[in-house]
């Protein structure tokens, strides 16, 4: 399945994975499907907010509500598909 590695500026990666949760909010916000979205429109700014939305999953964490503030505690964010992390865990 594929997963985020997101890496904030104040932390080490976080490896998380895009559950049907994440895929559901996406597509509810944006009103069509993810993949057809990432295929039409490249944008780095759906890639952040998956990263916004799969950090709300993680406990513990506190996230800024989606915005300007929340991007700039952003360090990186990368997209895998492959399944490498799963065969890891």
């Amino acid at each position: 399945m594929a997963h985020l590695v997101i890496t904030l500026k104040d932390s080490d990666p976080r490896i998380v994975e895009i559950t049907p949760e994440i895929e559901y909010a996406f597509e509810a916000e944006f009103n069509t499907g993810i993949y057809k979205k990432f295929r039409e429109s490249e944008k780095q700014s759906d890639l952040f907010w998956l990263a916004w939305r799969a950090l709300q999953t993680i406990e513990g964490i506190i996230v800024k509500p989606f915005g300007i503030e929340f991007i700039k505690t952003l360090k990186k964010v990368e997209y895998d598909a492959s399944d490498e992390f799963s065969k890891k865990v």
